[in-house]
């Protein structure tokens, strides 16, 4: 056999386990590893086609499981690296000339490595995983946040029909104490169709009701007041909820850390909604998590200034933003207001929702978990994401539309409780009879050439506050 033929029987070996061994008349060791081979690949496709993709996605986020990859693949990796070397002794290379045994080994060594490497890139990519997760997320949950039953496989969802999730972006850095919550968006999500509605809620609502019965509703009876701060601002808007509560655990019998769960509380009740669980995101993490994704493409319709001296500038124009950029296009109120500024977050949100797809997020998978572990604070159960994860894949091809109770709907100083909440009500039950469209996503923007449907524009036309996540965005993609 010539160093050719050595050659391209280990390659063929490295892709078909067994054929170098068949060649070389090993014919009972080529049929074993060929028919254990086969079942492999056999178990595989079973595993595929009984379970559908979403469902195998959220498995991945079980310890136990994330373990058993990094486990196997070490040892498939083991494996075929004892597999490149054995073909080649099996094929007798020492029957070539001098400089063919000097090539052929030289090439066989190489390849042998080169073997391992996808296993050892599954591996990593299961550690960091593993990691990021174990990082986030706890098995149960902390002091002061609220507790949730162990969900159960026949019924994850204990018969809910919509699971509310509270995000949070925060602004919280060496230099400031507490946290204060000036992005505060609710997503009220259906667990069958993956149907979004997203109420944005602004972070100056004043005279803030608690539920009756509370201990902050036995402290602030007539709504959440304080005198005004030295400089004449104000520490009584729905942003510092979660900071006063934090401040003053002697209102909760002494318990520390309340802050999340009587925030969650509150945004629930005043939207007449129960909040699951909670996710708070650092704003400056986020913009390195739009980094990590390579940035995002908007359209940016004004120019944005920003800074302590406006030395800052986010120029008109459709391109794609970094991630200080894109958070200061989302965050600035220079020359603006806390209602554009959340248009704003809301355009970035649906651009990030967007953009970031699936084979973004495996290309640039450790720097994206790197990003997402200094982000984020939950309350999210571990356990729950075997569930999330499928129910958050939905949403990306569901219908996502949002609410945002800023003026003129609502007067942020004087707000109609009752009007908010039969807002909610209404665009929960509009979401749920909405189906999600078969081809892409509905919460796309739609271009200037295209036309809403009927059904669309007559909703709009009579005044419903619902639209769509980047209806507005100019034109981001």
């Amino acid at each position: 056999m010539s160093a050719g033929g050595v050659l391209g029987w280990l390659v063929l070996a490295a892709l078909a386990p067994g054929a170098a061994h068949l060649r070389a008349g090993w014919r009972k060791t080529g049929l074993t590893l060929i028919a254990c081979y086969a079942a492999a690949l056999l178990t595989l496709l079973g595993v595929w086609l009984v379970n559908d993709f979403d469902s195998l996605v959220g498995s991945l986020t079980q310890s136990f499981q994330l373990i058993a990859i990094i486990v196997i693949a070490g040892v498939l990796g083991l494996a075929w690296f004892v597999l490149i070397v054995h073909s080649f002794v099996v094929l007798r290379p020492g029957r070539l000339p001098q400089s063919g045994q000097i090539l052929t080994g030289t090439l066989a060594g190489l390849l042998a490595v080169v073997v391992m490497v996808p296993f050892g890139t599954l591996g990593q990519l299961a550690w960091t995983s593993n990691q990021t997760i174990d990082g986030i997320f706890q098995e149960s949950p902390a002091d002061g946040e609220s507790p949730v039953a162990q969900p159960k496989p026949e019924d994850p969802w204990a018969g809910r029909e919509r699971v509310n999730i509270l995000l949070l972006g925060g602004d919280a850095d060496d230099h400031r104490v507490g946290v204060r919550t000036d992005s505060m968006n609710l997503a009220s999500i259906d667990v069958k169709t993956g149907n979004t509605v997203l109420f944005s809620l602004p972070r100056n609502l004043e005279d803030v009701r608690f539920r009756p019965g509370t201990p902050m509703a036995q402290r602030f009876p007539d709504g959440f007041r304080l005198p005004a701060d030295p400089g004449g601002g104000r520490s009584d808007l729905l942003n510092s909820v979660w900071e006063y509560a934090d401040a003053h655990p002697e209102i909760f019998g002494g318990k520390q850390r309340q802050g999340p769960k009587v925030l969650m509380d509150t945004i629930g009740y005043t939207l007449g909604v129960k909040v699951d669980w909670y996710a708070l995101v650092n704003m400056w993490g986020f913009a390195r998590l739009i980094d990590a994704i390579g940035g995002i493409t908007l359209t940016v319709e004004t120019d944005v200034v920003f800074g302590k001296y406006n030395e800052g500038l986010v120029k008109a124009g459709t391109r794609r933003l970094k991630g200080a950029d894109a958070m200061w296009y989302a965050r600035s109120r220079t020359n603006s207001d806390d209602y554009t500024r959340m248009r704003r977050q809301r355009c970035v949100l649906g651009a990030l929702l967007g953009q970031a797809d699936p084979a973004t997020v495996l290309t640039r998978f450790s720097k994206i978990a790197l990003a997402t572990k200094e982000l984020i604070r939950t309350d999210i159960p571990r356990p729950m994401l075997s569930h999330l994860v499928p129910l958050a894949l939905k949403v990306k091809n569901a219908k996502v539309t949002s609410v945002q109770f800023v003026p003129p709907l609502i007067n942020t100083g004087y707000p109609d409780w009752d009007k908010i909440r039969t807002i909610a009500a209404k665009a929960i039950r509009d979401s749920a009879t909405v189906k999600p469209p078969v081809a892409a996503s509905s919460s796309a923007s739609p271009t200037a050439s295209s036309s809403p449907s009927p059904k669309k524009t007559a909703k709009q036309g009579s005044g419903n506050p619902a639209k769509g996540l980047t209806e507005g965005c100019g034109g981001s993609l």
